[in-house]
């Protein structure tokens, strides 16, 4: 167990941030270097990545690529009747809902 915390500097913003000893320890078990980079900035150029997390070793939750903007589709709630859009087509064998009505059904 890492008895203390450590101050580092961002090399991207110059700015010292705490690598508590937590975090050695859970870098030290999965073998990773030190953080080079603040939170702020490591969140920053992961964003600009693309990379969202996911739990994947190629980046993003989807294989590796940003998938960009989910397809959406119209169609009629079974609940109001209200045009509802959906992430995927509907195939006229189950009920759609939209997002209210869905909702609703859950709680």
């Amino acid at each position: 167990m890492y008895a203390s915390d450590k101050t580092l500097v961002c090399q991207d913003c110059n700015q010292e941030f705490v690598f508590s000893s937590s975090e050695q320890q859970f870098y030290a078990d999965r073998q990773f270097s030190e953080p080079r980079r603040c939170p702020s900035c490591r969140a920053a150029r992961k964003a600009q990545r693309g990379d969202f997390g996911g739990g994947s070793h190629t980046g993003g939750g989807r294989g590796g690529y940003s998938s960009g903007p989910r397809e959406m589709f119209s169609a009629t709630c079974s609940s109001c009747g209200r045009e509802a859009q959906v992430p995927f087509r509907p195939s006229g064998t189950k009920p759609v809902y939209c997002s209210d009505c869905f909702t609703a059904r859950r709680a």
